[in-house]
């Protein structure tokens, strides 16, 4: 039994080791080489040894029970032939999952795919549109079959070789046995187990990625919950006084600015048209000079208006994204996100201070998605929320109705308004996948380039590459037919991305950009109307929760302030930006030249360059930065999950 168990551990471990060859092989490898990967691999076969003694320990201790012993029991070998099945199958659909999780994400399975779970048949219809799923089951059975033909090989060889070993020899061997699975499972000669953050200490987020299993990365990740410690928030209270000029207290928690009109505000009451971009990455696009110029009309654009070129979001996701605009909040929420969270749907927004206003939002799917519909219509008072199937146009994928047709029929409706409106568009198309409507073909022209350019320049297929371009059209189209109304004129266009892309930013940007995935935070914010706005880009640093105060502050309205944006128009702002990653439980912020990070749960930080490629100099100004950027990386991040459960309307 034993040295069956051995040989099924042997044919695991050549799975495993394929699997993490087909990560380096298939996906980019964001400049590195095989060779300076020998650590990354050696450590990923540890995780793995980890993993498949586990399974190993449970057949030993199993298999030592006479009744489903594999070689003495009559049912015995029908039990471990059906049980093992299973279990390789299982193995092969989280090894699927973990690429297409890979694919999308640049990141390894981990818990927060249960989110998907919540919206399932939605994120059901995008798989089925996205990927060949009948393929794939029809092959996950053939390489189930194919691997349970080697085991069934091995029992077989092992079966026609008894072992002659005395009863002594054979519970030597089993403890010997165990206690080396054990080791595996420990994973290192030292006091502390080997832990799934390890990977993390190799420096390099493509090396953790290509270390890590997607068991390790999932059922680690599935411990990780968001509580705040109110005694912390007030110690660390001081510090996000002082960036947000709030008043200093010892007991109070007070995080409320009623903020006045602004000398240099617009005061026509203009009109508000906010655009959620999905997926609007900024090394993909024109504005930082990517060669295949892929969005040449908001390039345009940006040239004649207010354009921030070092916008981040503070983390990575749609339903993070909508909340951190909405509310001016950080979503630290871990693993599910904050929209989900029936503890955190009362949020207060500065949206409702646009007093005399009408409210619309769109979107060309269901608002079900992450509970949005919850977090919009139960904190924006009067909301007009329109859903794919309030429009004429028809579906074309899960995400409903075209981007373009989005715009164009918002576009009609808010030239019907009679009253001053503040109007939010939410596009959906720049995601798998990647539909482009029949419609549109004509006139949008689809391009096509070299798999080695693609990659180059940040793009893993033609069809991505196409989807990017397309948002640029529906963009065009939409201005377009904006410049016909007569709300136009005194309207403040605000395009803000979502979230960007993980990916390999190559040569366009320094190698953090890349390395430490701040290509997943990276997106353009605009704001945009030749006739009210004087055309500048700025550096200043900013987030995605500034775009509300931002906003609020041109309009000439006083505004209740409660959260963590600020005015980027105001000449007494900070310029900095939270980012928290819950994918590799990571938490900092990008100020100055540099990106501070720490690891929530070990506490190992690190500091990067965001202007360069050199290493962050070993001095006292390197040192004064790092332990001010950790000091309100700490208060931004407990300050956040705090304000998540208090930051409630007024009633």
């Amino acid at each position: 039994m034993i040295r069956w168990i051995l040989w099924t551990g042997f044919i695991f471990l050549i799975l495993f080791t394929l699997m993490r060859l087909g990560l380096f092989l298939f996906f980019s490898k964001q400049g590195n080489t095989f060779g300076n990967l020998t650590n990354a691999f050696f450590l990923g076969l540890r995780f793995d040894l980890r993993t498949i003694s586990i399974i190993l320990l449970v057949m030993l201790l199993l298999g030592s029970l006479p009744w489903i012993h594999p070689f003495k029991s009559k049912g015995g070998k029908r039990f471990w032939t059906i049980l093992l099945s299973v279990i390789v199958f299982l193995l092969l659909f989280l090894f699927v999952v973990d690429f297409a999780h890979y694919a999308y994400l640049v990141q390894r399975l981990n818990a927060s795919v249960l989110n998907y779970l919540e919206d399932a048949g939605i994120s059901l219809n995008m798989v089925w549109q996205s990927y060949p799923v009948i393929r794939l089951v029809l092959g996950l059975l053939l390489a189930t079959w194919m691997i349970m033909w080697l085991i069934r090989l091995a029992y077989r060889r092992v079966r026609n070789k008894p072992s002659a070993a005395d009863k002594k020899t054979r519970i030597i061997s089993s403890v010997v046995t165990f206690l080396v699975l054990g080791f595996f499972v420990f994973g290192r000669f030292n006091q502390y187990p080997l832990r799934w953050s390890d990977a993390f200490a190799l420096g390099n987020d493509y090396k953790a990625n290509l270390a890590l299993n997607p068991f390790e990365s999932f059922f680690n990740t599935l411990k990780f919950r968001n509580k705040y410690d109110e005694k912390k928030v007030k110690s660390l209270y001081p510090v996000i006084a002082q960036y947000y000029q709030l008043p200093v207290s010892d007991s109070v928690l007070n995080y409320t600015r009623l903020v006045s009109p602004r000398p240099g505000s617009l005061t026509s009451k203009p009109n508000i048209v906010l655009v959620i971009c999905e997926s609007f990455s900024g090394y993909k696009s024109s504005m930082w000079g990517n060669p295949l110029n892929t969005t040449p009309f908001f390039d345009s654009m940006s040239r004649q208006g207010l354009f921030f070129d070092h916008c981040f979001t503070p983390t990575y996701g749609t339903a993070r994204g909508i909340w951190a605009t909405i509310t001016g909040t950080p979503d630290v929420e871990m693993p599910k996100t904050a929209s989900r969270n029936p503890g955190a749907v009362d949020q207060h927004s500065i949206i409702n201070d646009f007093s005399g206003y009408e409210k619309l939002y769109f979107l060309g799917g269901s608002a079900s998605w992450a509970n949005v519909r919850g977090l919009l219509t139960n904190n924006i008072t009067g909301l007009k929320l329109y859903e794919g199937e309030d429009f004429k146009s028809p579906t074309i994928d899960v995400w409903g109705i075209s981007d373009k047709n989005l715009f164009l029929e918002s576009n009609k409706i808010l030239g019907q308004q009679e009253k001053p409106f503040f109007a939010v568009i939410q596009t959906a198309d720049n995601h798998r996948p990647y539909t482009i409507p029949k419609e549109d073909q004509e006139e949008f022209k689809k391009v096509d380039f070299p798999l080695d350019s693609l990659r180059k320049y940040g793009f893993e297929s033609i069809d991505e590459l196409n989807a990017f371009r397309y948002t640029d059209f529906c963009y065009r189209k939409f201005i377009e037919a904006a410049r016909q109304e007569k709300y136009f004129n005194n309207t403040v266009f605000v395009f803000i991305g979502d979230h960007g892309i993980p990916g390999n930013a190559g040569k366009m940007f320094p190698q953090s950009w890349t390395e430490q995935r701040l290509t997943a935070m990276h997106v353009p914010l605009l704001f945009y109307n030749p006739s009210l706005i004087a055309p500048r880009r700025s550096n200043m640093i900013c987030s995605q929760l500034d775009v509300l105060p931002t906003i609020a502050g041109l309009s000439n309205i006083s505004y209740n302030n409660t959260t963590l944006g600020k005015d980027l128009l105001d000449s007494t702002s900070r310029a900095f930006a939270f980012i928290f990653d819950p994918d590799l439980n990571m938490s900092g912020v990008v100020k100055g030249d540099y990106f501070y990070r720490r690891q929530i749960k070990t506490g190992k930080e690190e500091l990067f360059s965001v202007v360069n490629n050199n290493k962050p100099a070993k001095d006292a100004a390197t040192d004064s930065s790092m332990h001010e950027m950790r000091n309100l990386t700490e208060a931004l991040h407990e300050t956040a999950k705090y304000l998540l459960l208090n930051n409630k309307k007024n009633h």
